[in-house]
């Protein structure tokens, strides 16, 4: 075989080679589908909440996932039910922008801002302000938060103590 062909070929294998070691997923790094059900899964939780299913919000996250203060599924459940009995007759809405998503080895790490809007009155009044930061892994159900962190943004409320 010609020298000119045999060095085309492994040019070509080399090539190849390059491409399938490229193409393969990196510890830490994210598909689009990941990114989209990442997605679902905060707009999943905000429902949730929202909405008073405490076994739903339970649900987006791991059997032993943490919530400020309140670990596993029974801590999350009971969460929901104080939060629905304080959130104004079901008319509290949780909303998020700015979503931002990095791959980690051990699944990925999300923050977003919220903005707790009170329904209940005309015009709607933001009653919070705050920033969650979270960690993400991809169980066999999905997505699903491990732990998620809330930081108040903004001045106190009128009245409170400074620290």
């Amino acid at each position: 075989m010609p020298k000119k062909i045999l060095i085309a070929i492994a040019a070509i294998a080399l090539l190849t080679a390059a491409a399938l070691i490229d193409a393969q997923p990196r510890k830490g790094s994210l598909t689009a589908d990941d990114y989209i059900e990442i997605q679902q899964l905060y707009a999943q939780y905000n429902n949730a909440i929202d909405s008073g299913d405490a076994e739903g919000y339970a649900g987006r996250y791991t059997p032993d996932g943490v919530f400020n203060t309140f670990a596993g599924h029974d801590a999350l459940v009971g969460f929901i039910h104080r939060w629905k009995e304080s959130m104004n007759g079901g008319n509290m809405r949780h909303w998020n922008t700015n979503l931002a998503i990095t791959g980690t080895p051990e699944g990925a790490n999300g923050s977003v801002y919220l903005l707790l809007v009170d329904v209940s009155v005309r015009p709607p009044v933001i009653r919070t302000a705050a920033k969650y930061e979270d960690q993400l892994v991809k169980t066999p159900q999905g997505w699903r938060f491990k732990k998620r962190v809330t930081k108040a943004e903004g001045a106190p409320p009128a009245g409170a103590a400074k620290q």
